[in-house]
């Protein structure tokens, strides 16, 4: 615990120890992302033309190409309605050619360093692209069949592009149901596996999409058609495209920018999820460098040694905390509240933040207490980890900063919650 507006140090244990601070990476993605670029920065995501447009047919491929934009479709992004217009616009009636998911703008899409794999089938784990859409998660439906047989697994388009592996089984009545996903090791389909029960009504199964830049092509061919453009050819990843796609001959027809980088942290913050989380880290890259991941961690890396946080202190190996390779000082995290400090609460980095008792991962915590509506701040979980760092303003209000990592305790997440909301809790009561 820090003062903020003394810059004196209240409390301390173990502050320079490397732990796990799960979700609490993306107060340093958030951070060093501002850093980088502003909070103003949108992504811009393109639709290209291949071929020329006689009476209204597209003779060659649509192509939509992106740069790592992670709301569109989502809670912090638009729907892509406006460019089935652009299409319209241009005069195409119909596309006698392929659509494109070009996503060579930035690294290819893959688990980042230690995510486990029994989380690459949720939407926590789904993969981050050049291209996303709807946060890459979709839901499937699961029925019950008799009992003693299979259940009965359905997707919907866009999602029917993907091998499903059905290891549901049918309960009797009454029985326990329990289902989830699984991106197996080896394997590209995603098994549904687990059990429901006879008489039970259809379940749906979060998931993750797979390949994220063939979800947003089939998703973008499925609404043309839906809106009457007929499409003659398949959905494509780019790298999979035969013949390859000419990017040299392509004729750009319309541009989509994001929201600015200060509403999209505010999934990222509020929510915790992932995937705005592993956009944000990608812009530390350096301007001209290929966005890959090591050149992102490069870029956070040297942003935080100005800070005064050294490579030592910090270990972060993705932008959202999901590894568990990830470790940091209280020390260091500490250091990155007091940069992102704003004594008005009106930054987008504070006002991303979750709000004691009222929203995001704190909405249900510490209610009716001094620290509702007061304590704002970022959780972390993960088995075995809860943490929690923000801001608390005390009862003759001074403002701190709190930082609390708990890793390997015994006894049950819950206890572990409850021991660090009472520290907020405190603070928040203090009087000096």
């Amino acid at each position: 615990m820090h003062s903020l507006d003394r810059d004196e140090r209240l409390f301390e244990l173990n502050a320079r120890t490397l732990l796990v601070p799960a979700s609490l990476t993306k107060l340093v993605s958030a951070a060093t992302a501002a850093d980088a670029v502003g909070w103003d920065f949108r992504y811009t995501t393109t639709l290209l033309t291949t071929g020329e447009v006689v009476k209204g047919v597209l003779r060659g491929d649509l192509i939509v190409a992106g740069s790592g934009d992670p709301s569109i479709g989502g809670r912090a992004g638009d729907d892509i309605t406006p460019w089935i217009d652009a299409v319209r616009t241009f005069g195409i009636t119909r596309i006698d050619g392929r659509v494109i998911g070009d996503d060579d703008a930035i690294d290819e899409p893959r688990p980042q360093l230690a995510w486990t794999w029994d989380d690459l089938g949720y939407p926590t784990g789904a993969l981050f692209g050049a291209l996303n859409l709807h946060e890459n998660r979709t839901t499937v439906t699961v029925s019950p069949g008799g009992a003693g047989s299979p259940g009965i697994v359905s997707v919907f388009a866009p999602f029917d592009y993907r091998q499903i592996l059905n290891r549901v089984m049918t309960g009797v009545r009454g029985s326990t149901q329990l289902l989830w996903p699984e991106q197996r090791p080896g394997e590209t389909a995603l098994t549904i596996a687990g059990t429901i029960p006879v008489g039970a009504r259809p379940a749906m199964v979060g998931v993750a999409v797979g390949n994220p830049t063939l979800y947003f092509a089939q998703a973008l061919r499925h609404r043309l058609e839906a809106a009457g453009i007929a499409v003659s050819g398949g959905a494509f990843d780019v790298d999979d495209a035969m013949p390859p796609v000419r990017r040299s001959e392509a004729t750009a027809i319309h541009a989509h920018r994001s929201r600015p980088l200060a509403e999209l942290v505010r999934p990222m913050l509020k929510d915790s999820i992932n995937l705005y989380a592993e956009a944000a880290l990608r812009l530390n890259v350096a301007p001209g460098a290929f966005a890959t991941n090591d050149a992102a961690l490069a870029g956070m890396t040297k942003r935080l040694e100005a800070w005064g946080v050294a490579p030592s202190d910090q270990q972060l190996v993705d932008g959202s905390g999901l590894s568990r390779r990830d470790t940091i000082t209280a020390e260091a995290m500490l250091v990155v509240l007091r940069r992102m400090h704003d004594p008005g609460d009106a930054s987008p980095f504070a006002t991303g933040l979750p709000v004691a008792g009222v929203d995001g991962s704190l909405a249900s915590r510490m209610r009716a207490t001094p620290a509702e509506g007061n304590v704002r701040a970022k959780t972390g979980t993960m088995s075995n980890i809860r943490t929690l760092a923000g801001y608390v303003t005390t009862g003759d209000g001074e403002r701190l900063a709190l930082v609390v990592m708990v890793n390997n305790f015994e006894g049950t997440g819950a206890s572990a919650v409850q021991a660090i909301d009472a520290i907020a809790v405190r603070l928040a009561a203090f009087r000096r």
